[in-house]
């Protein structure tokens, strides 16, 4: 299954980081319950991983107030082995 990081941005506001932390804990998703939050150091967003069917079904389990700002990007590890796949994905 895919491998996707979720980023959601917010406002550098108290009330907005009290609003995403609510909004995000009120889900009772064990994705967003367990996400990351970079606002002690003064960068507004959080951050989670996720194995989702596609980039539709990551923005869905967004709560619907954040998913315009939502960024969705796939994952994906490689190894040694599959340096090749890596130089192929990679050609201009």
């Amino acid at each position: 299954m895919p491998r996707y990081l979720i980023e959601v941005t917010h406002e550098n506001k108290k009330e907005s980081c009290d609003q995403a932390v609510r909004a995000f804990l009120a889900t009772g998703s064990h994705f967003m319950t367990n996400a990351d939050w970079g606002c002690g150091d003064d960068v507004h967003k959080t951050w989670f991983i996720a194995d989702l069917e596609n980039k539709e079904e990551a923005l869905r389990i967004l709560p619907p107030l954040f998913r315009e700002n939502a960024k969705v990007t796939a994952l994906k590890r490689f190894s040694m082995v599959a340096r090749d796949e890596i130089r192929e994905e990679h050609q201009d």
